[in-house]
């Protein structure tokens, strides 16, 4: 569903990505893994249009994205859970998720999307007037998560969805990530922080090292992998 060819991303004199190459399959969930700095956020923010590659293709669907503006990508069915949550924070619970519907003109599909959220994360209507500002962090990435759902996406890119969330509803949160994917068959790419987790709902992974790919596997294998469990899981 979603392949990339020889990406190459700087900043100034700095090589952020390079030649980076992988291939998201329609209905799974593949999680990429690095250390901090490794180019996770910048792979994903590239793919989104937020940053402009200087060599290399991104092809969604079978159409070149590479150039295209985030709202076309967006228009197309990708939609991106960033790093932070990024809510609006003085805006309400309503009119966050409201801002997810713009590119949706269809009034009954975002009906329709809305009661979907509210299923999965009840707390947002319990909360709906509430100021996003105000939230926990864990009901700020239910948010987040919720207002993209709202563009009805056929592919989601979630960033460190666990970050700066209480341990009690990291698994939480997981777990919607797996139904969103089994109930809706919503393609996911998954950055994450907690190595572990990310191995246990995904069937694939790639790991970033320094701007390239070093490895890549059925999550599985890379879990049993000596050096990426040293490396990542702490083991």
């Amino acid at each position: 569903m979603l392949t990339v060819e020889n990406l190459a991303v700087a900043y100034g004199a700095i090589n952020a990505l390079q030649d980076v190459s992988f291939a998201i399959p329609r209905g799974g969930i593949v999680t990429l893994l690095g250390s901090n700095g490794a180019g996770k956020t910048t792979t994903l923010r590239t793919i989104s249009g937020l940053v402009k590659p200087r060599g290399g293709k991104i092809f969604f669907d079978g159409e070149d994205i590479t150039r295209l503006p985030p709202h076309r990508i967006v228009q197309a069915g990708l939609c991106h859970v960033p790093e932070g949550r990024m809510v609006f924070t003085n805006l309400t619970v309503a009119d966050n998720l409201r801002l997810g519907t713009w590119r949706q003109p269809d009034t009954a599909r975002t009906a329709a999307n809305r009661d979907y959220v509210f299923s999965i994360f009840p707390r947002l209507q319990e909360r709906l007037h509430q100021l996003a500002g105000t939230l926990s962090g864990g009901e700020q990435q239910m948010l987040a998560i919720g207002r993209a759902l709202m563009g009805n996406p056929s592919f989601l890119m979630l960033d460190e969805p666990s970050l700066g969330i209480a341990p009690k509803l990291v698994q939480t949160i997981f777990e919607k990530i797996i139904e969103i994917n089994q109930r809706r068959g919503i393609t996911i790419l998954l950055v994450e922080q907690n190595a572990s987790l990310a191995l246990d709902i995904s069937s694939h992974a790639y790991v970033l090292e320094s701007g390239h790919i070093l490895t890549h596997g059925p999550s599985t294998a890379l879990r049993a992998d000596p050096r990426l469990r040293a490396a990542y899981l702490g083991e």
